[in-house]
């Protein structure tokens, strides 16, 4: 309890230095809250590390953008910071392509190029399925050495993880199917846990945005919407093309076989959705939170003295619950896709 109590005081000694600062004027430009919040949610062509003394090391990515008119584009995102421009590309400030890559065409148009750049995003993505090879190989390792042996320490307790999601949820809902499809189950859900944890660190490598992207979460839905069609029984596509109705609910109008196609296209959304809104909402909590300390810092020391106290207390209560989130969440998609599955798979 006096290690906590230390830890909230340097906290909000530093948040209050901070704060202090910023009233003082020793930046030229006042805080922008919703500046902030917006950075850290996008998704950007390079990676901002902060450092001391109100320093960023900027790390610079590839981008890779085809134009109809000049073909294919290979060259550092360092060419376009600070609304430069290279190439006859550069990142929209404003307007519906807002901090995409653009190029301006002969009639003055602007217009978004093919791209496959390597974003903050991307990077992200590589990051995290590193951490999640660099966290398992060593147990997949421990294994074959000793295979009588359980592990113990951080590899005892990456197993009682495994064991729990392997042999509490996936083989109670598959059964004879958990070995060919435990796999890609385990993946998804360590994938996901590795960037949520990751989404909540400030420093380099965390900090991404990952699966409150909703291009992420929607690529994580389609995968086990393919998984889950493509597995599908005899049974599963009976079911929604010519389900047990009264007949004068399938023909001449195929109401029912309707309805069961809408709902076999809407799981994936549903998963998306879930996952997204949720680590979003976190990052937007945690985010505002800390702002209130700067935004009542600019008002004077009576109103930053009641306001930092608060901040700081809630925000770690949120940060604590947005660790437990994280793993739910990526509980609840795995559970959810091992049950689609399940329900697909049905003899």
């Amino acid at each position: 309890m006096r290690i906590f109590f230390r830890y909230i005081s340097l906290l909000a000694g530093i948040l209050l230095l901070a704060a202090g600062t910023l009233r003082a004027g020793e930046e030229k430009t006042a805080f922008n809250p919703k500046e902030l919040v917006f950075e850290h949610l996008e998704n950007e062509y390079g990676w901002r590390i902060a450092l001391p003394g109100g320093k960023h090391l900027a790390i610079s990515l590839p981008v890779i953008v085809r134009s109809k008119k000049s073909g294919w584009h290979l060259f550092s995102s360092s060419r376009l910071t600070d609304g430069a421009g290279y190439q006859g590309f550069r990142i929209a400030p404003e307007g519906a392509n807002a901090g995409k890559i653009v190029e301006t065409d002969t009639d003055g148009l602007e217009r978004r190029p093919l791209d496959l750049s390597v974003t903050k995003n991307v990077l992200a993505i590589v990051i995290t399925a590193w951490v999640i090879l660099l966290l398992l190989f060593p147990l997949v390792r421990w294994y074959k050495r000793d295979p009588l042996r359980a592990p113990k320490g951080f590899l005892g307790f990456l197993e009682k993880i495994i064991e729990m999601v392997y042999a509490e949820v996936i083989v109670p809902v598959l059964g004879k199917d958990a070995r060919k499809f435990g796999p890609y189950l385990l993946t998804l859900f360590f994938f996901i846990l590795c960037s949520n944890l990751l989404g909540l660190m400030v420093v380099f490598p965390g900090g991404a945005n990952v699966t409150g992207n909703l291009s992420v979460t929607l690529a994580l839905a389609l995968c086990t919407f393919l998984v889950v069609n493509v597995s599908g029984s005899k049974k599963y596509w009976r079911d929604i093309f010519w389900p047990e109705v009264p007949s004068w609910l399938k023909f001449p109008v195929p109401l029912m076989p309707l309805i069961e196609l809408f709902c076999a296209l809407t799981k994936p959304f549903s998963l998306m959705i879930r996952l997204f809104a949720n680590m979003l909402a976190g990052h937007l909590i945690m985010l505002v939170l800390v702002s209130l300390i700067f935004v009542f810092g600019a008002m004077g020391a009576a109103a930053l003295g009641s306001s930092i106290l608060f901040s700081v207390l809630f925000a770690l209560f949120m940060g604590l619950l947005d660790v437990l989130i994280c793993f739910i969440q990526a509980y609840v998609f795995m559970m959810l896709s091992t049950i689609f599955i399940a329900l697909a798979r049905e003899k």
